[in-house]
């Protein structure tokens, strides 16, 4: 089910909108962006920035019929967030040398992982490089490609539950947002 939901914001008049993602409405979303990257691009392999870039690339891979590999960009170690700004924290594939790449990450607001991303596999020195995601934010950076632009806070399918202890659980960041 995809739903969305507004809550206030208590620090200011303006609603919050939520938009709570199902996995086929997901699914459905990266079929359209390999649909949009297929009439425009043809790589000759998808990076997906880990963690959650990798649902989105892995389903364009697939769709495209491409090989895949991950790039680790992250403010986390560990689980916990540990740096203000996102940092490379594995190189990308050396796959990348002399071949077309298009590099995916699930959202994009600031562009500040994706250019990370770009920079890195620049540096292994592809042919060319483009950029697809899920969702950019409007008057944020604009990737090549992109599934939806939107300014509401997506709840991902993979997000919205987490582990406590042994517990499957609601995200705290969604409370009073999603029902359980």
């Amino acid at each position: 089910m995809t739903s969305t939901f507004h809550s206030w914001d208590p620090a200011g008049p303006q609603p919050t909108e939520f938009l709570d993602l199902s996995w086929e409405m997901f699914g459905e979303l990266c079929r359209a962006l390999a649909l949009r990257v297929a009439r425009g691009f043809d790589p000759d392999l998808v990076v997906g920035i880990a963690r959650a870039g990798v649902f989105p690339g892995a389903v364009v891979a697939s769709v495209l019929r491409k090989d895949f590999y991950a790039l680790t960009i992250s403010r986390r170690e560990g689980g916990e967030v540990v740096r203000d700004r996102p940092a490379v924290l594995s190189a990308a594939p050396l796959q990348c040398r002399g071949k077309k790449i298009l590099l995916v990450d699930e959202i994009t607001s600031s562009g500040e992982t994706l250019r990370m991303g770009l920079a890195s596999i620049r540096d292994r020195g592809p042919s060319e490089v483009r950029t697809a995601t899920s969702f950019s934010r409007y008057g944020g950076f604009q990737p090549d490609y992109v599934a939806l632009q939107t300014d509401a806070t997506i709840i991902f399918p993979w997000d919205r539950k987490i582990f406590e202890g042994e517990d499957l659980v609601v995200n705290p960041r969604y409370d009073g947002v999603v029902e359980e």
